[in-house]
């Protein structure tokens, strides 16, 4: 025990040493990218992520979370499984891209990316290159060995640092963005390739294939939804308008990911971990739920609302002069993600941790299917209608993850909304206060000033509630922690 302990908490330094890098460098590499390539070229990228990703669903089958999850009697079987997790990927995602290759014209032309069927048949060379990463990763992940994820994932990062940006600086062109991503992908393959303990070999068994997909099958389901639910609207968007608006809408939403995610990514498994810990114990379940939900709210909703009020500051700092088209976006989604995180995403960790990752399932679904309609009309609307559309769509999902998780969990929404409503409330008053000041006066010194008042004024707000102030030294110490 004392040696898995060991091992769980190492895992967890490299794993969130890995992440804390992520969030500090791809926001780097965005900001010159983004001044350097049009959003035109983010939107014939994002398409190809899209076939990419989609490929992906197929070609991995679920076998990454079998190798992590299965009980192996011996290290035998577990090379033997790997391989055969290998061989049935490698083969699965060569086909898949000679299909591509083949019908690239097509298939750009469905994806809304007319012309550019050269880019999804070079991009997708990802599918093949990521079976060999994805494979050794999931032994990596099984051993609990991050530390070796941790430098492989770091040097991908820097990819785009030493290949992307100096391509993009002389060529002005999308092409830049493929080239980054294949070499990171193939980064990935060579160094967790070279590292692994087990090594390819010519092994086969059906037997094992047939065990292997029947306890993975679900969760390709799973990988299905999830790409629906992320990739739905972008499909549609697509088909209808341009390569332009496409790379507004898509990098609008990866620029609020960055700035939230810093506090999400940090967060999130510390909350599923703690919640698995005591999904035995019903009262102890909801105090960690509650006391969490709070605790991060404090600074996640504050931030949402401050995304929005500054989301002109945001988009010239961040993307440029170029994107201006992105602010009401950027600020829209930001307002948004707060409440949808505490409310929606973290609901999601508490059905994971009552073992019911189903059910997060049926509200993807749910969302999907109230999200298609709503997109397929907004499409037609102008640009930042489809923004506010797709904001406020959100509030389904909200509502269908609270009354799943009170049915079958019976945690109250209406507590879960109490539980937040003072940190919101002052969060509010920050952003009326913030408003009218940035309509007042603009320039950056402007901003900075305005942002401390911003601050100081919610802070002042929260230490005079006595519920929160005793939460600002849980939040201290937690970022401690």
């Amino acid at each position: 025990m004392t040696e898995l302990r060991q091992q769980v908490i190492s895992a967890t330094k490299w794993s969130t040493l890995t992440e804390v890098i992520a969030k500090l460098v791809t926001p780097i590499t965005s900001i010159v990218l983004a001044r350097l390539l049009t959003p035109d070229d983010f939107g014939i990228m994002v398409t190809a992520i899209m076939v990419i990703s989609f490929a992906e669903i197929f070609t991995d089958a679920g076998f990454q979370k079998y190798i992590i999850q299965q009980p192996f009697e011996n290290e035998l079987d577990l090379y033997r499984a790997t391989n055969v997790a290998f061989l049935s990927n490698l083969i699965l995602s060569i086909t898949i891209w000679v299909i591509i290759i083949i019908f690239c014209q097509p298939i750009a032309e469905l994806v809304g990316n007319k012309g550019h069927g050269d880019v999804i048949a070079i991009s997708c060379v990802c599918i093949p290159l990521s079976s060999f990463s994805s494979i050794q990763m999931s032994l990596f992940k099984r051993a609990l060995n991050f530390k070796l994820l941790f430098w492989a994932k770091s040097i991908g990062i820097l990819v785009p640092i030493v290949a992307t940006i100096p391509i993009a600086f002389v060529t002005r062109s999308y092409w830049a963005l493929i080239i980054g991503m294949i070499a990171q992908q193939l980064s990935n393959a060579i160094i967790l390739t070279a590292k692994s303990p087990w090594k390819p070999y010519l092994w086969y068994s059906w037997f094992n294939f047939k065990q292997m997909f029947s306890f993975s099958a679900w969760s390709m389901l799973e990988a299905l939804s999830i790409w629906l639910t992320g990739y739905c609207d972008v499909f549609i968007i697509s088909t209808v308008l341009n390569d332009y608006y496409l790379g507004i809408y898509r990098t609008s939403i990866t620029t609020v990911g960055q700035i939230l995610g810093i506090i999400t990514t940090a967060t999130t498994s510390v909350l599923f971990s703690s919640l698995s810990k005591a999904q035995n114990d019903e009262n102890q379940f909801a105090k960690i739920l509650f006391k969490f939900q709070k605790t991060v709210g404090l600074v996640l909703l504050p931030l949402s609302i401050g995304i929005f009020v500054f989301r002109s500051l945001i988009t010239d700092i961040l993307l440029g002069s170029q994107w201006q088209e992105a602010t009401w976006f950027i600020g829209i989604w930001g307002l948004s993600s707060g409440i949808t995180i505490l409310l929606s995403h973290y609901c999601s960790e508490v059905l994971r941790a009552k073992g019911k990752p189903k059910l997060s399932t049926l509200s993807q679904v749910i969302n999907i299917f109230i999200l298609i309609p709503l997109i397929l009309y907004a499409v037609h609307q102008p640009f930042n209608v489809l923004c506010d559309i797709k904001a406020a769509s959100r509030v389904f999902l909200i509502i269908s993850t609270l009354i799943i998780t009170y049915l079958y969990v019976k945690i109250s929404p209406w507590k879960m909304i109490s539980n937040i409503k003072l940190p919101l409330l002052s969060a509010i008053i920050m952003g009326v206060i913030g408003y009218f000041l940035t309509i007042s006066y603009t320039g950056v010194i402007a901003y900075i000033l305005e942002i401390a008042l911003c601050s100081l004024t919610y802070i002042l707000l929260i230490i005079l509630f006595p519920s929160t102030r005793g939460e600002l030294k849980n939040l201290r110490k937690f970022i401690f922690k």
